[in-house]
């Protein structure tokens, strides 16, 4: 029986309401091409997110009007590709999407439009949506740990204080009283010496990435080397704004500053403090590569990631406080306190500053002047550093269940990161590279969200999990990992 053509079979092909999808849409002897292209932008552009079952093959098949061969055939490729993955009874699962890069079609590869990219790149947006029992997503921090007492108290005194003027635009620079705020922070914390008036604050430091790259282009910079492993969403949100990020690789030292050197790139982001996501710290001797590198005329994005959280290593200085004039440092409030409260701050070298607070005025006209002032109240008053300790304990004891978790119930996996942070990264030997999507999707299915190490990796890598322990209790934290080795 020739397969390629329903009309040819004789079979119905009214087409499925999945999708709705219509074989008639399909050119003369390519059901098979035409399949599989349908599937694959439904995942790339989220139709179909990660964790979506997809029908059983006979189900399909007779849906479409369709051999079950063709259809079969269509979940093959999409598996080889690692967009899917069978698990028995559980069925076929979507487990990534041709996020970056580009996406392959039956007329072979083409590259994935602005448009394209941004849809594509929601995939966090539509993990978070996705129903858990134990969400152990990496780079939440302790919502129900939120100071609401101590910021009621810190807003009260600021309104009591405003005048109506104060109610007005402000400066897009962010609001003078935060500015000396957090430039005492980074002095007593990071180790920063900073004048108030070279801050800018930002909506976190997802705007931050955005105005930079934004000027960085318009100055002939097209690219901005990252470090692999290293964060899908900032590498997100540079391509979003045209940017190339070749990966620069990471190891137990940190990056490797000789292949960014060889690499040809002006600008490379970094996360020096505590590397995102194995927990590694650049170490003294390629800080001062990095630095050397940087006197030679490159341009260093320094984002200060989860810098605060430390629990078993002492503090680490920023690179910025090394080289203010080489390093655009970035920094923000989101993991010490809430997201939601969108305040970040950057510090750039002189020749940017103007230009970045031009751009952040086209932007938004500066952020909400209430939740600044009342920041810069709990930093003054001493309730942020309060905060920070309080969370510290309670971090340590949530870091020390997982640890404990992982070696009992997954002996073979290797912990990273464990002395800071708000997560730990897992590493297996013993698991074929990029399989770690089919456990991710397995551990979703079995009730508990994590990250898998692949959607951090641009480069070949060991397969692993990324797991936020930060927002879950440490009875929560035992389950999961028990819930991950069981389905691993």
């Amino acid at each position: 029986m020739n397969r390629s053509n329903p009309a040819i079979s004789g079979r119905s092909n009214g087409g499925a309401d999945f999708l709705q999808l219509d074989p008639a849409d399909a050119p003369p002897g390519g059901l098979a091409d035409w399949l599989t292209d349908r599937l694959r932008t439904a995942i790339s552009t989220g139709h179909l997110p990660v964790g979506t079952r997809l029908p059983a093959t006979r189900t399909l098949a007779t849906d479409l009007g369709l051999s079950r061969g063709v259809v079969t055939e269509s979940y093959q490729r999409l598996t080889e590709d690692g967009h899917v993955s069978t698990h028995g009874r559980r069925g076929t699962v979507v487990v990534a999407a041709p996020m970056l890069g580009d996406v392959r079609t039956s007329e072979g590869p083409r590259s994935v439009g602005r448009k394209s990219l941004v849809v594509a790149d929601d995939v966090f947006d539509r993990l978070r949506d996705l129903p858990a029992r134990i969400d152990l997503t990496p780079g939440v921090p302790d919502l129900a740990a939120f100071p609401r007492s101590a910021w009621l108290r810190a807003e009260r005194a600021v309104l009591a204080d405003l005048e109506s003027a104060d109610f007005g635009y402000g400066d897009p620079a962010g609001t003078p009283t935060l500015r000396r705020a957090v430039a005492a922070w980074l002095a007593q914390y990071r180790g920063i010496t900073a004048d108030p008036d070279d801050l800018i604050i930002v909506a976190g430091v997802a705007q931050a990435i955005g105005l930079v790259a934004q000027m960085l282009d318009r100055h002939g910079i097209h690219e901005i080397a990252v470090e692999d492993p290293g964060s899908l969403g900032s590498r997100q949100h540079l391509q979003n704004w045209g940017m190339r990020t070749p990966p620069i690789p990471v190891d137990d030292r940190g990056l490797q500053v000789d292949v960014l050197r060889n690499s040809g790139a002006g600008a490379v982001m970094v996360t020096p403090a505590h590397h995102f996501p194995t927990g590694v710290v650049l170490d003294g001797e390629r800080r001062r590569e990095l630095i050397q590198w940087a006197t030679d005329g490159g341009l260093v994005i320094e984002d200060d990631y989860d810098a605060e959280h430390r629990y078993d290593r002492p503090p680490v200085p920023a690179l910025r406080a090394m080289l203010p004039d080489q390093v655009i440092y970035t920094g923000s409030i989101s993991k010490l306190l809430a997201p939601a409260l969108r305040i970040g701050w950057m510090l750039a070298p002189p020749q940017y500053k103007e230009e970045l607070i031009a751009r952040k005025r086209l932007a938004d006209l500066g952020n909400a002047g209430l939740p600044q002032l009342t920041l810069a109240a709990l930093m003054e008053s001493g309730e942020l550093e309060r905060q920070l300790r309080f969370l510290r304990r309670r971090h340590r004891t949530r870091r020390d269940a997982m640890v404990a978790a992982i070696r009992n119930h997954l002996p073979t996996a290797t912990i990273h990161g464990a002395a800071a942070g708000l997560h730990l990264t897992i590493t297996f030997a013993d698991r074929a590279e990029g399989n770690d999507t089919e456990l991710a999707a397995a551990a979703l299915e079995a009730g508990v969200k994590t990250h898998p190490l692949s959607w951090h990796c641009q480069l070949p890598h060991a397969p692993g999990l990324v797991l936020g322990y930060a927002a879950r209790t440490p009875t929560e934290i035992t389950e999961a990992i028990a819930t991950i080795a069981k389905v691993s």
